[in-house]
């Protein structure tokens, strides 16, 4: 792992200046999840005000949202693979943000420029390709296919060193008022 995150003691990103080696892109975006209004950033995979969670910082670049994430040995589903729970997170959380900044983006506004939508998992699929290493960082990447009047569809990629270990699709929904 990069000197930046070597022996990090929860396996996460806390911002993305994080990473020196992040494309520029994603160094200069903020995350999505910081512009959360603090009484909805409780998640579990994303949430700031979470201490226990996994803190995951998606960007938007402008078409997509990507995030990196060092997973640490407690992240482990046997030595040496990547537990599959925490695949199925970032997946899960990734998407919610993506939708989110998808949203904003149709909408013509930067994230945070205005009260964000919040999301919720209404439905998630997961394709396990191949065992994901534990040690090298994690690049979740999510994409919209589709934006209905109550959801927006989901497409996303989880890859380390170049290569997609996990595939996966969500619904999510807007969180009810």
């Amino acid at each position: 792992a990069p000197a930046a995150r070597r022996g990090h003691p929860t396996g996460r990103l806390t911002s993305a200046n994080d990473a020196p080696t992040m494309p520029e892109t994603e160094r200069n975006s903020p995350p999505i999840q910081d512009a959360y209004p603090p009484d909805s950033s409780f998640c579990y995979g994303c949430g700031r005000s979470n201490d226990q969670g996994l803190h995951l910082k998606s960007v938007w670049t402008g078409e997509k949202a990507i995030a990196r994430f060092q997973p640490s040995p407690r992240h482990m589903s046997m030595p040496g693979y990547v537990y599959g729970g925490l695949i199925a997170s970032l997946i899960d959380c990734h998407a919610m943000a993506t939708a989110t900044a998808h949203v904003e983006h149709l909408a013509g506004r930067a994230v945070g420029a205005a009260a964000l939508p919040r999301y919720v998992t209404a439905a998630l699929k997961v394709d396990y390709l191949r065992p994901t290493p534990l040690g090298p960082e994690l690049v979740v990447r999510g994409r919209v296919t589709e934006v209905g009047r109550r959801k927006v569809v989901v497409a996303l990629s989880v890859e380390v060193d170049g290569v997609e270990t996990a595939r996966g699709e969500v619904i999510a929904v807007p969180l009810p008022e």
